[in-house]
């Protein structure tokens, strides 16, 4: 395995293990709280989170494209469900080969399927951003850690763009900023919100742009 996809590894399995403390801090009350998301509450988020990880399990596996990416709801051990989805995602892709195989993930219909290397960065800024999510829909604070920051703003801004990203209920909306670029954000977590389609000003105001 090359050096930089060990680095990669390590800073997806942070970001991914952030989450999991991030969701464990979630009550059987805020499931119904708002978030970034706008279709979505923080129960219907935690199900699209779960899902996911079991969906890059399975693609790491050669079976992404069989896989039902359909969330299912949580239930009331949500934050067990979760937590044990994203190990499932961090044991599959540590499997030795799984990242020489490509990886079929259909709700990224930019390509009919991806490098090892490539999905790993897309379920990388997937738990840096829905790390966000969860935490603004908690009223906490979330700090982008200074060694994510060079790949969360490199892998934000390559993110496919294309009419998957307006639908209802998808991940990551259109980008906000000017010519696609996230200009003028003030951090690298703004640049990584905006270029996903979030409003770094969330649930406190909207952006101009």
């Amino acid at each position: 395995m090359h050096t930089n996809e060990m680095e990669l590894l390590v800073l997806n399995r942070r970001a991914t293990l952030r989450c999991v403390e991030l969701v464990c801090q979630a009550r059987p009350e805020d499931l119904t709280r708002r978030t970034p998301c706008a279709a979505w509450d923080l129960g219907d988020l935690l199900a699209h989170m779960t899902v996911q990880h079991r969906g890059f399990a399975a693609a790491a596996a050669g079976n992404g494209a069989e896989f039902d990416w359909a969330p299912y709801g949580v239930g009331a051990d949500y934050a067990e469900q979760y937590a044990a989805a994203a190990g499932e995602a961090l044991r599959a892709f540590d499997e030795p080969g799984a990242l020489d195989r490509p990886f079929a993930l259909p709700e990224i219909p930019a390509a009919p399927s991806f490098s090892g290397a490539q999905a790993v960065r897309f379920h990388f800024i997937d738990a840096v951003v829905h790390g966000w999510d969860v935490a603004r829909s908690l009223g906490l604070d979330y700090e982008l850690p200074g060694d994510f920051a060079e790949s969360a703003v490199g892998i934000a801004l390559a993110v496919p763009g294309g009419a998957y990203r307006e639908r209802p209920g998808a991940a990551f909306g259109p980008v906000r900023g000017s010519a696609g670029s996230a200009a003028g954000a003030a951090s690298s977590l703004e640049v990584v919100l905006r270029a996903l389609g979030r409003s770094p000003k969330w649930p406190d105001g909207t952006d101009e742009s």
